[in-house]
């Protein structure tokens, strides 16, 4: 039996919710994780259409990459509001939505990485990683009981660098402590100075992690009063980032490229900046909007750089030093909904419960060709 919050849960320690932009609403938009899955619709953003199909569908689990709530909402009109009304078919239908946004957009195997796997790309890894996200667990522990702690701790989430978890550092020192009468220790007599061979375990901890991981560790610590440190870090995150550099299989020259660009992602054009280099091997990716990134692109030597939303004054900063390509918005970021449903899949394991994506086109955005 599969419920909501088991969804949820599933999709927030693949894409935490901590490592989303300050500013996103992530996470659970209406509904509740109590509910039995049934069927399962998956779509870039909600509107009438998606839901419809999926109350033909029998699906009342919606997933988004786009919130369906972003601002806050004053009033609740079910006659003259869209968003309301949709609201209210929602709760009338028991159907939970969920959205993941830039956490999914941050993080390993999401809305970059699917994208450069459209492209082509090889050897991939995030084009920029976060920084200044994690902590420094440092805990005194007797040698004894070093596993039992070390155990709960990476239980818990700590101890996590890129493709290795359980990861620490341990020297081996002396504790002391001299107990008041009032205090119940585990190790020695009270009011009496004890010197106790401890090991300092030192573990790496997502900032979002840390009071999980904390509580970890005072509960499996074996003294009334476990000492620890927690230390914050300016370190590059190697698990967490934004865009995506790689390689292409064979070079191509650049209108080969605009044209593989246009049959991977499915749409009839692309706007694109001046180059004077004519090879395209090396290529950065961001979906939506990742004009923040041109500088690292370029940096990086990258030959190509595609995303979405780029501003004029942003491609004459291109001009001659990359080729910058506006691949669309949607365009960029609609492919993710390939790997959360085998993601999901796997997850799930029930062929009960399909899990659908969305048949039609969320796309504000409509060409005009004369």
């Amino acid at each position: 039996m599969m419920y909501c919050t088991d969804l949820i849960k599933y999709m927030e320690d693949w894409a935490p919710p901590g490592v989303a932009w300050e500013r996103d609403n992530v996470g659970l938009q209406v509904g509740s994780g109590k509910t039995k899955v049934k069927n399962i619709l998956l779509s870039l953003e909600l509107n009438e259409e998606v839901l419809n199909e999926a109350i033909s569908k029998n699906c009342n689990f919606i997933f988004t990459h786009h919130p369906f709530i972003f601002n806050p909402i004053k009033k609740l009109d079910f006659d003259k509001d869209e968003k309301s009304s949709l609201i209210e078919k929602l709760i009338k239908n028991d159907i939970t939505v969920f959205s993941a946004h830039t956490n999914l957009d941050f993080t390993k195997e999401g809305v970059s990485f699917e994208l450069a796997n459209v492209i082509g790309l090889e050897k991939q890894q995030f084009l920029a990683n976060q920084e200044s996200n994690q902590f420094k667990l440092v805990a005194f522990v007797p040698k004894e009981n070093l596993d039992e702690v070390s155990k709960a701790i990476f239980e818990a989430g700590g101890g996590i660098i890129g493709e290795y978890s359980n990861c620490s550092y341990r020297l081996q020192g002396h504790g002391t402590f001299l107990s008041s009468e009032n205090a119940n220790p585990a190790i020695g007599e009270k009011e009496t100075l004890q010197k106790v061979d401890e090991i300092r375990l030192e573990v790496l901890v997502d900032s979002w992690k840390i009071n999980k991981v904390t509580k970890a560790l005072i509960s499996a610590h074996p003294y009334e009063e476990p000492a620890f440190d927690v230390y914050p870090l300016k370190n590059k995150n190697v698990n967490y980032g934004y865009g995506v550099i790689g390689i292409l299989a064979a070079p191509m020259n650049t209108e080969d490229f605009l044209t593989h660009v246009c049959k991977t992602l499915k749409t009839d054009s692309v706007r694109h900046s001046i180059v004077n280099n004519d090879t395209i091997s090396k290529v950065a990716v961001c979906g939506g909007s990742g004009s923040d990134l041109l500088k690292k692109a370029i940096k990086l030597k990258a030959d190509a750089f595609v995303t979405a939303d780029i501003k004029y004054h942003s491609f004459e900063e291109a001009k001659d030093k990359i080729l910058f390509v506006d691949a669309g918005h949607y365009e960029t970021e609609i492919h993710v909904l390939n790997i959360v449903q085998k993601k999901l899949k796997k997850f799930i394991n029930d062929n009960e419960i399909n899990i659908y994506k969305f048949e039609g086109s969320t796309n504000p955005v409509k060409f005009f060709k004369m």
